[in-house]
Order: C-alpha cells, then structure tokens, then sequence
C-alpha cells in the first residue's frame, strides 16, 4: 500500500497575489492578524475588475478545484485486503492518538454509550452540553485507542497460562478408544477401525482458558469498533 495525502488546497486568487506584491502595505489589527490598508484594498480592488484579474481569479479557482481533486492517492498491492481490518488499524490508530492530543472540540456523546461515572446526575437537555462534555470525548476515543490497538497485539495471550500436554487418540466411527495417544512427532500406528485421530488432553496438560476474561475484554474491543462506527463524522479537529 502506498498512501500519499496532500495538504488541503489553497486559493492564490487576485487579493492574495496584491497582498504579496505589496507586503509592506499590510497593516496588524488589534489582535496581531495582518489586514490591507485603504490604499491597498483600492489597488487590489482594481487588479480584481479587470480582464486580467478577472481571469486570474477564474484560474485560481480551477487550479484549486484541481488540488482538491488530486489531493489523495491511492495505490493497493493484493496482500494489502488479506487482512484489512488489521492493515487500516495501522493507519487509523496512530490518526487517532494525534487527534485526541490536539483536537480543539468534542462532539456529543449519547448518555447511553458513556460508562456510569460520566452520565450527569440530573436529566439533560439533549441539545445542551453537560459537564462531563469533554471528559466523555475523551473517554470515547481512548475506547477507539484501546479497539484499533488491540487488533495490532496478540491479546488473547493474557488469557492462558499453563502448559498444554496434547494427545491424540485414534477412535472408531462411534467415538471409542482404539489404542493410547500420541503425540506430535511420535509414530502413529493405525489400528484396525480407525476412524479418526482425536485430540485430548494428556497427563501431564495444566493449561487454563480464562473464558470470562476474554469474552468481556472481546465486548470492549468490540464497543471501541462500534463507537468508531457510530462517532466517526466527530474525528474532527
């Protein structure tokens, strides 16, 4: 994959190009923002109503309305979708880090989808922000965080412990015991009515499948993914 997003277009129309011809002509307002003089806004306003600055200005406009239209490109290899939920969170986890350190606003966050600590105690206006406004955001992304950089990690890891000790063990069509087990590596005869090879623990297994633990760590990546889904026109900065 090669992805290659340019900075958003920019419009160099007739007031811009006065605007840099004539550099010392350009005043600070009381908040230090640079603004044109009288002189140099009738000199601008000039260039702008004639032939010249009037196709000037046409040009300007499609050269922008080109940047805007080539600003992404795109280019995909096969193995890129072989596992494309993993392959975008590569991309979308670190978007999401740099977001929630520089944003400036949050959106709305459903009373129903922030945990308990960060629901107001009294009912709310929906159209109103609460106190817990920002802190809800916050608590919104880090879920995102915590989904997209779960599926980069080998999670499901924590979750075991113990030593496994697998056997398999030759069985008839009916499921009985033909012989004792084997394992991996170790000649396998094959005794008479074998209908299959099936795999148990040996004597020697203690391992451990903490089943609640994952299935609740699941349920939260799982919310991360859906709140990404349900918020995504808020991953705004």
């Amino acid at each position: 994959m090669k992805v290659k997003i340019k900075n958003y277009s920019t419009y160099f129309g007739p007031y811009q190009l006065c605007e840099k011809l004539f550099f010392w002509m350009m005043e600070e307002d009381k908040y230090g923002a640079k603004q044109r003089n009288d002189r140099l806004d009738k000199i601008t306003e000039w260039y702008a109503d004639t032939w010249l600055g009037e196709f000037h200005a046409k040009w300007a406009g499609k050269f922008a309305s080109w940047q805007d239209d080539h600003r992404a490109s795109v280019k995909l290899k096969p193995y890129d979708t072989w596992n494309m939920d993993s392959t975008l969170a590569y991309i979308v986890l670190p978007m999401l880090k740099q977001l929630k350190d520089q944003k400036h606003g949050a959106p709305m966050v459903d009373l129903e989808d922030r945990p308990k600590h960060l629901v107001p105690p009294l009912p709310q206006n929906p159209y109103d922000t609460d106190q817990f406004h920002f802190e809800a955001w916050d608590w919104v992304m880090d879920e995102m965080i915590f989904a997209f950089n779960s599926k980069l990690e080998d999670w499901e890891d924590q979750f075991h412990s113990g030593e496994s000790d697998i056997l398999w063990v030759p069985v008839d069509k009916d499921g009985n015991t033909l012989g004792p087990g084997k394992r991996l590596g170790e000649k396998e005869d094959k005794p008479e009515g074998l209908h299959a090879w099936e795999m148990r623990k040996g004597p020697n297994d203690t391992s451990h499948w903490d089943k609640e633990g994952s299935r609740k760590y699941q349920e939260r990546i799982s919310n991360g993914f859906r709140l990404f889904g349900k918020y995504y026109e808020g991953l705004w900065d």
